[in-house]
């Protein structure tokens, strides 16, 4: 069923709205105009932050993200003069709608995101999570009888996934070239870049490494993922000689005693992930590697490289603190896609044209979908065979 772009909801039977319920008084709703209602989200939004962080332990960073998703349904809200206590099925299909159509227009000041009015699927799919996730909170608080955002399972938005983007062995080799030089600054970025490919980490675990999470007898490193869980991940010669060497004649020159991050900026402190962000597509560029090179596209790389040498698919989740296998598993889709090319191209008996870079042939798996693509909520059957 194809979903509206409007919330006319013609000939559809509407679903009973929630109520929003006082602390004080269960038994009974409060008028809608006893209460400001931004001074209300405002005061909700802070109790969900500390239950993110303390009940269900996740980082700040995506603790930020979903407040920053919810930030998007408040000026919907607004934008429609509409009530948190007013959230059903109908409204939350005007929300969906109103996302994929025109949500970025007025937060987008140049003319090609202008065009861009939409979030693409994984966005809005993200912030229809974020949106359940606060609406089981408010339920949990007592401020609602029941959620009245439908689960996944009755409410489903199709995603195709797209396909990782890796760097090949040559790449690699030009990027972990490009800052070679003996300045404080270059030691230390090639550390880093040598840690985001051998270790295969997240951007904000890179960022929140500290000296003592470095065993160089066990060439390992303690980094903290997602929710907190902390792993260990593992690093060959070649890093362990980029970290000796920024160790020793880099970091002693940046350190002000200020922070024990592993890091550091060239005012002493600790180097933000925004900083390295920025030196990975810097040094990108110097190697002349394609646009959109960061560093998750080092993390993937690290997983297909593994992968390609036959690395257990278990060992990569756990290098990679993937909590599912169903993460890890896309890199084989990766892997499958790289051997169809490499068939094209080598074999007598294949089709002549094989000229087709291996990322056009993996968009039959996962094609890209554009923004203005109409999303599809596929209801789950409730009954029958």
């Amino acid at each position: 069923m194809t979903m509206p772009a409007s919330q006319s909801g013609q000939g559809q039977p509407e679903q009973a709205k929630a109520e929003l319920v006082h602390p004080d008084d269960r038994n009974g709703p409060v008028a809608e105009n006893h209460r400001d209602e931004d001074s209300g989200f405002d005061s909700l939004l802070q109790r969900y932050h500390s239950f993110l962080r303390g009940q269900r332990g996740l980082a700040e960073n995506t603790v930020r993200n979903y407040l920053t998703d919810l930030g998007c349904f408040r000026r919907y809200l607004r934008e429609e003069e509409l009530k948190l206590t007013g959230m059903d099925r109908q409204m939350l299909r005007g929300y969906l709608a109103w996302l994929a159509t025109v949500a970025k227009a007025a937060t987008s000041p140049s003319p090609r995101q202008q065009r861009d009015r939409g979030y693409a699927r994984v966005s809005i799919v993200r912030k229809l999570s974020a949106l359940r996730s606060f609406y089981r909170f408010l339920v949990q608080e007592g401020l609602f009888r029941s959620s009245p955002v439908p689960s996944g399972r009755s409410l489903q938005v199709k995603v195709g996934k797209a396909l990782p983007v890796f760097l090949g062995r040559k790449e690699v080799l030009r990027l972990l070239q490009a800052p070679q030089d003996s300045s404080v600054l270059g030691i230390r970025d090639l550390a880093i870049l040598e840690v985001f490919y051998s270790c295969g980490v997240r951007l904000s675990e890179a960022a929140g490494m500290d000296l003592t999470d470095i065993n160089f007898s066990g060439k390992e490193i303690l980094v903290r993922g997602k929710g907190s869980k902390e792993r260990w991940v593992l690093f060959g010669d070649p890093t362990q000689a980029a970290l000796s060497r920024y160790l020793q004649e880099s970091r002693p020159k940046l350190d002000t005693g200020a922070t024990p991050a592993l890091f550091l900026n060239r005012y002493g402190g600790r180097l933000s992930g925004r900083s390295m962000e920025k030196l990975v597509e810097r040094y990108a560029a110097r190697a002349g590697l394609k646009d959109g090179v960061h560093p998750h596209t080092l993390r993937h790389t690290f997983a297909s490289h593994m992968l390609e040498g036959e690395a257990d698919l278990r060992v990569i989740q756990e290098l990679m603190g993937h909590s599912s296998p169903i993460t890890t598993q896309i890199y084989t889709h990766v892997t499958k896609q790289e051997a169809r090319h490499a068939y094209l191209v080598h074999h007598p008996r294949a089709n002549p044209d094989a000229s087709t870079p291996p990322q056009e042939l993996g968009q039959e798996l996962a094609p890209e979908l554009a923004p203005e693509t109409t999303l599809e909520i596929e209801p789950q059957p409730t009954g029958g065979p």
